[in-house]
């Protein structure tokens, strides 16, 4: 049975929070996902996340780039799912690494503009370009974040 603690170290090492902005010519969307990837002999552990989060699909992940080990991953792509149960664990257990947690606060705030009737593609591809430590030019990234997010909640 896994736990809170453990649950964060896990994500903060090896998950991910992900956003594609898909805008064909017949409709327009944006995917959200939230995935975590271990190799083959570590993928009990993702059945076990699975059950944690009571959502998501553990499925096989096959490279065939050389010197690159079989592996299993754990998704949750279901908007439903992420906004039920994702999301709110996150808000309640904050990832511990900067980057991660950083990453999941621009992913909330994504998947909160994805559930407006007028979808704001700019301004989501604005956010999606800043995970994963993308369009922060100079400085520490993440002291530009904090500051950026705490004035935000003073206004």
């Amino acid at each position: 049975m896994l736990n809170v603690e453990y649950v964060l170290g896990l994500v903060d090492g090896e998950g991910s929070f992900n956003v594609r902005v898909n805008e064909n010519n017949r409709r327009a969307r944006v995917e959200l996902k939230f995935s975590l990837k271990l190799r083959y002999q570590d993928k009990e552990i993702l059945h076990e996340l699975q059950k944690f989060f009571g959502c998501g699909k553990v499925y096989i992940q096959r490279d065939k780039r050389p010197r690159h080990s079989l592996c299993y991953r754990f998704e949750v792509q279901n908007k439903k799912e992420i906004i039920e149960k994702i999301i709110p664990f996150f808000e309640k257990n904050l990832p511990k690494l900067p980057s991660r947690k950083r990453d999941f606060q621009l992913f909330k705030e994504i998947v909160d503009l994805s559930n407006n009737e007028q979808l704001d593609f700019e301004k989501i591809k604005s956010l999606k370009e800043q995970m994963h430590w993308g369009s922060l030019i100079t400085g520490n990234p993440y002291d530009q974040w904090e500051r950026e997010v705490t004035q935000n909640k003073s206004e």
